[in-house]
């Protein structure tokens, strides 16, 4: 934890760590908008920067109220500038609904030392996959153009990594890319454009949780909202005009950083105490 005198009773961080917080949100919200995983950079930041005292379940909450902000703007830019298709999105948005509340539900049943080493070979095998395949992503080329195919392929995508984010959740933005890539032949811009928003709706899903229950640091949230809502702006904008090539950057250095994150999780389960 960043040290320093907290600030108020409704903002218990330090100065420095606010200012910490701060950037860190619009760090995470520029990765986000791009091609998702910000989670990476935001989610650790709040575990340094919030008091011990403070429980998980308020850090994971706060974190959902400021991506979610961060991911609706960013979903606006994309909106506003490249073309999606309902027949698509529709069954991607519910099918990832429906496999987030059902992942979620099914967490505290699957220890996460279990899930992590498994996910961990998944992101090598898709950096792998992505590497040795340069120009897949690099033009937008739809595989099926059958309403029935687009439809059972994109809700089977929805539930799929939806599930994967309720149970647990590091790097869903860019498992719904990949996905939309690989399967269904889209750009990785288009992808980002349905992956972002059917990622908007995991985190809304999540955030009701965690506002029922009041597990919610409100102004701190707010704050780090913020600062995401710029980042994603800005990120928006930069994917739509860098197009599939930079997306594909960003995605392959996500995911690099995503297989520290989990080879560091792993070895920290298994190291003894």
């Amino acid at each position: 934890m960043l040290s320093g005198p907290l600030l108020a009773d409704w903002l218990p961080v330090s100065a420095s760590a606010l200012l910490f917080l701060v950037v860190a949100a619009g760090v995470a919200g520029w990765v986000d908008a791009v091609v998702g995983g910000g989670g990476l950079i935001q989610l650790p930041a709040l575990v340094i920067g919030v008091p011990k005292d403070v429980t998980t379940p308020f850090i994971l909450g706060t974190n959902k109220l400021s991506s979610f902000f961060g991911t609706l703007s960013a979903s606006w830019v994309y909106l506003r500038r490249v073309k999606v298709h309902l027949t698509l999105l529709i069954p991607l948005v519910a099918g990832a609904f429906a496999g987030s509340a059902v992942g979620a539900a099914l967490s505290r049943y699957v220890p996460r030392e279990v899930l992590t080493p498994v996910v961990l070979v998944a992101v090598v095998a898709v950096g792998v996959y992505t590497l040795l395949r340069p120009k897949m992503g690099l033009h937008h080329e739809p595989r099926h153009t059958e309403r029935g195919a687009v439809v059972w392929r994109s809700g089977v995508i929805g539930v799929g990594v939806g599930f994967y984010d309720g149970i647990l959740g590091p790097g869903t933005g860019s498992f719904f890319v990949i996905l939309l890539v690989g399967v269904l032949g889209f750009g990785f811009l288009q992808a980002s454009v349905n992956a972002k928003i059917a990622n908007l709706t995991t985190n809304l899903a999540a955030l009701i949780v965690y506002g029922v229950h009041g597990e919610i640091i409100l102004m701190l949230g707010l704050l780090m909202a913020c600062a995401n809502v710029a980042g994603g702006f800005i990120g928006a904008r930069m994917a739509t005009r860098g197009g599939n090539g930079f997306v594909r950057v960003v995605f392959l250095v996500v995911l690099g950083l995503l297989v520290v994150k989990l080879a560091w999780d792993t070895i920290v389960t298994v190291l003894p105490a």
